[in-house]
Order: C-alpha cells, then structure tokens, then sequence
C-alpha cells in the first residue's frame, strides 16, 4: 500500500520540483554600486524600478557603501532610474535575465544648476549663490526665525507655548549638508532638530498619554549656566491594535514637481505607507494641478494594487491650484468619516501653491477648522530649489505635523517606523507653562519654540489650539537659566508664587520651578491638567543622562548653524564629544548618522571662512 503510495506521490513531487525550479529560473536580480563622481560610494540614493512584468514601481535605496539589491525580478526589459537630490537623476534600461543576477553601476554627477534663493518672512529674495558647492536652483522660503532671548525671572516668571511634534527642519538640514552647503539660518528650526530623535524616556503608567521626564545639567556652550530638558513620552500603540484609517492623498502634480526627487519619490513614500493598510482602512487619491480630480476614490487599504496603480499613473504638469485641492481633500475625508478611527488628510507638494487662494492665513484657518471636526492634516514637504518651508511649516501648527521627504529612508522612518505618531493621535492641544523660581532663577531662555510662543492667558484657555501628540512621539523642550548671582537685569514687575517665598527658600523645598501641562485626551473636550516640580541637583552634564547630552549636542549644533546666541561658544568638535559619548540608545541608527552631519558641517564651515 505504502509502495502504491509512493508511486503515485512520486511524479506529483517530481512534477512539484520541476515548478519551483522552473519559477526560480523565471527571476532574476539586479545589483550594483551607486558612486559619486569623485568615485565615493553614495549612500541614501533612490534606485526605482519599471517593467512589464512588475507590478508597479519597485524601489529601494543604497546602503551606506553604495550598494543596492533588488531580488525575485521577473525576467525581462526594466527602466532603472538613480537619484538623489543635488545630483543629476540618471535612468538607463537593462534586462533581467532569467536565474542570474545582473550587475549595473552608476555614477551621478553633481547638478549644474548653481544657485539658491531664500525668502525670508516678507523679505526680498536674497541670492546665496555664492555658498560653495552649491547644487539647489528656484526660490525656497522660509520664515524668519528671531531667536529667543533672556527674561528676567522678576519681570516674567512664566514661559508659555504649543508643542511642536515637527521634524521637517532636521531632515532639510541634512539635505543642504549632504549635498555640500550649508543651510540658510532660517531652516534651522532648533526644536525640529531636537525632536528628529526618539529619546529613552520611559513610557507613561496608568493610561497616561505621555510621560514627563526632567533633568537639570551645566551648558554646554556656557558651563556656569544650567540646562534643563523637560521631555514628554508618547504612548505606544500596538499596530495590530490600531483604529481603522480613513486616509486621504492629496497629492501636488503641478509642473514644479517633475523632477525625480519630487513626485516619483512621493509615488514611492506614499506607496510604504499603503503597504501597511489593510481591510480596516480606506484610501483615496485627490490631484491637484491648475485643478483638481480624483484620481482614485475610496478603496479598501487591503487592495494595494489599486492604490499602487493610483500612485503609479500620476504625471506632472499645470499650475498649482493647492486651496482647491484642499477643499477637494477635505470633502471626501468628510464623507468617509469613520467614527472612532484616524481621519486624515496626508498633503504631499513642494508648497508651491502659485494660484487660487494661497495666503497663508486662509489655508492656517481652512485647517484648524477641519481638525475642530475630526479630520487632521499631515504635511509631507519634497524637493529642492522651490520649496516653500514657510507655508508648510504654517499648516502644520497647531493641529498638524509636518516632515520633509528628502529620500525613502526618510520616507520609510516618517511613515513605516512611526506611523504611529504620523496617524494616531493620544493628546490634542498639548501646552506646556513653566514657572520660575526666582530664590533658583535669575534668567531663563527658551531654546527654539519661536513661532509656537502664546500668551501665558492662553494656557488654561480650552479654545485655544495648539499642537497634538502622536502615538510614541518624544518631545523635548531645552531651557537655558542663569543662577541667581550672574544675572544683571532688573525687575520691573512685581511677585507671583514663588517671589513671595523667594526669601524662605525651605518653604519652597528648593523648587528650581514647576512644569505644567494642559492637553485634551482625544475623544473630550475638556483639557486635563498636569503639574510636575523640578530641582537641581547639580549635576554636571559629563554625568547626566545620554537623552540630556544629547538633546544638548543637537541645540548646540542648531545654535551653530544658526549664528544664534551661544553656538560661537561651542566647537564642532566639542558638539561631536558631546553627542559621540551619547549614542549607546540608537534603535535606528540616527544619532550616529547625526555625528556624520557634525563633521560636514565642521567642513563646510571651514571653508566658507577660507573664502572670507
């Protein structure tokens, strides 16, 4: 029986075998080494995909030797196209042949385009063409950031202000120095490039929200001053566990988004984010160009080849009619409202809104208006030479984040890594006050923050919008203070809580001040309040924890770049001791990648002062 068995098994398997060797041999792969033209091997370059066979657009990027692999390809003619921003896009065919692995190589040469032009606020366009190596063409625009200065404890003993969950400024910031110029001031938003990086705060216990982490160190830029770091954990959500997604793309395919780092990148980042829906959740695809359309209507998450297809099809061209398109957007989100679940509309554009109404209070007002009703707004900025930083970032505050796409690793940490915190949202209107004690105090400076400030009536006013926190989102917030003894300024009004025990310093328990928070939990009305005291205990920063040295290197590094008060105090070299002896926590390898951005800075410097 057994013998029968076997003999009629036998030629199924035979049969079995003979299908996967035929299937294995039906693929193929392709490999190869992207290197500059001076024959360094290039890291973070995009290398996409297109053939008959494929199902869409496959893409992936270099690793950091410059190597790239592509797997399990049907045999067949492919498009290949490397790019990388600052560097010219080069597209090429080749052919897969069928059980062999096909090598092609590429060399990317820096972009003859030579110019950058920034807009600051209302200011003329200033020519920074002269920057060295420089490789960015068009107008990008950025807000004028006036930076914070010293208060005296004894004239404002309260600092007020909206949190920022952004981390558009890190991301662009790298793009300039990546590419061999250093960035415009005015892009380097210092709290964006402190919350890039996720910190090792602890969780929150008892169904908190977020979490409050304090620490109290010497700055590093002036050691006699104290630096302080208040840090807010997110809860962690389980991914399986998530509420269902009501997503709307709204996506920019004007002409301004031809160019490859522009819309085939946003196809390729918006394609890693539908790979992680499924049956639960709906897409939709709105365009916008002199007008706009629907170019995919409500599908389920779970048939990702409609929405590829979607993305796929798209091509650029026409003027850039943004306000309609938001309209559109925000409409279909409204229709497809799930209740309880994440209703978002995920805006994708270079911000060049060049028709319509595009000033930037209406598009602030349409989108706060939009979240009072249950559909938030996610701001993803790409590209270069045009991009409009002012406008975007304008979006995002309040109710709203904002990253900047420069490559798919970018891509996959803003929407694959934390999704979370990009989608699902665990504190709405999170502000934060701090009161000093002027018997500690004497000065305190807020490091960065500058455009999320608000009047300290505004913080136990529930009317008042200001920024939400994603799930696992970490915020930090720095703050410089002068000890009592160094300051020299003068009061000029008269006492609150602590000046009126200023001098019984017992009474106070040697309370350096006390951090509030006001937030809304997201299914209430009402805003919650939390109130935690902070101490020195004098700590110097060598001993603090890696999250304090490092926050500090990063403001130090921001500090620099900007020209702002205390970065001509510190050394590149002494920012990348700092952060160097901080990196043990580094799940994905950012603070390390930071280092790096350390030493293109301290370069570039280098040269831009040989030159004057």
């Amino acid at each position: 029986m057994l013998c029968r068995s076997l003999s009629i098994l036998c030629p199924l398997v035979l049969a079995l075998g003979f299908f996967l060797s035929a299937s294995q041999t039906e693929t193929g792969a392709l490999t190869g080494t992207v290197k500059a033209e001076d024959g360094m091997e290039l890291p973070g370059v995009t290398i996409s995909l297109v053939g008959k066979k494929l199902f869409g657009r496959r893409s992936t990027i270099t690793d950091e030797n410059g190597r790239y692999l592509f797997k399990n390809l049907p045999a067949g003619p492919y498009r290949v196209t490397f790019a990388m921003p600052g560097l010219k896009t080069v597209k090429v065919s080749t052919r897969i042949e069928a059980g062999k692995t096909t090598r092609l190589d590429a060399t990317l040469e820096p972009s003859l385009t030579q110019e950058i032009i920034v807009v600051s606020s209302n200011e003329p366009l200033v020519d920074v063409s002269s920057a060295p190596n420089s490789a960015y063409s068009g107008g990008e625009r950025y807000a004028r950031i006036k930076d914070n200065g010293f208060v005296s404890v004894k004239d404002d003993p309260l600092s007020t202000f909206s949190i920022d969950v952004d981390t558009a400024a890190y991301a662009n910031v790298r793009r300039f120095l990546t590419q061999g110029v250093l960035p415009p001031p005015d892009a380097v938003r210092l709290e964006e490039m402190v919350n890039y990086f996720t910190y090792d705060d602890p969780e929150p216990e008892y169904e908190r929200p977020f979490a409050v982490t304090t620490q109290v160190g010497n700055a590093p830029w002036n050691p006699d001053h104290r630096l302080l770091r208040v840090g807010l954990k997110a809860r962690s959500i389980d991914p399986a566990g998530r509420p269902a997604c009501n997503l709307v793309f709204l996506i920019d395919v004007s002409g301004s988004m031809q160019s490859a780092h522009k819309l085939p990148l946003l196809k390729d980042a918006l394609g890693l984010l539908a790979a992680n829906l499924d049956e639960r959740d709906k897409v939709s695809v709105v365009v916008y160009a002199s007008d706009q359309g629907v170019a995919l209507p409500p599908t389920s998450g779970a048939d990702q080849q409609a929405i590829l297809d979607a993305l796929e099809q798209l091509r650029a061209g026409g003027g850039t009619n943004g306000e309609k398109g938001i309209q559109a957007a925000y409409r279909l989100a409204a229709e497809q409202f799930i209740t309880d679940g994440v209703n978002r509309v995920i805006l994708a554009t270079d911000g060049d809104f060049n028709l319509g109404v595009h000033s930037h209070d209406a598009l602030v007002k349409l989108a706060e208006d939009k979240a009072k009703t249950g559909i938030e707004l996610t701001v993803l900025g790409f590209g270069m030479g045009n991009l409009n930083d002012k406008t975007l970032e304008r979006l995002a505050v309040g109710n709203g984040n904002y990253a900047y796409i420069d490559t798919l690793a970018e891509a996959e940490k803003v929407l694959v890594e934390e999704v979370g915190g990009t989608l699902v949202i665990v504190a709405r209107d999170v502000k934060m006050q701090l009161e000093f004690n002027p018997a500690e105090v004497a000065e305190w400076r807020l490091l960065g923050y500058e455009n999320r400030l608000l009047k300290h009536t505004e913080f136990n006013d529930d009317s008042v919008d200001a920024g939400d926190m994603g799930a696992g989102h970490s915020i930090t917030a720095l703050y410089e203070l002068v000890p009592p003894g160094i300051s020299k300024k003068a009061a000029k009004v008269g006492p609150l809580k602590y000046q009126r025990r200023a001098l019984n310093r017992k009474s106070n328990g040697g309370e350096l001040l006390t951090v509030k928070l006001y937030y809304k939990p997201p299914k209430t009305r009402f805003s919650r309040r939390m109130e935690i005291p902070v101490r020195d205990t004098g700590r110097v920063l060598a001993d603090c924890s890696d999250d304090l040295r490092f926050s500090a290197a990063v403001a130090a590094f921001a500090l620099k770049l900007r020209d702002a008060p205390g970065g001509k105090a510190v050394t590149w070299r002494q920012i990348e001791d700092l952060a160097e002896g901080a990196t043990d926590f580094d799940p994905n390898g950012y603070r390390n990648q930071f280092l790096e951005l350390v030493g293109k800075a301290a370069a570039l410097s280098s040269a831009s002062e040989k030159l004057h």
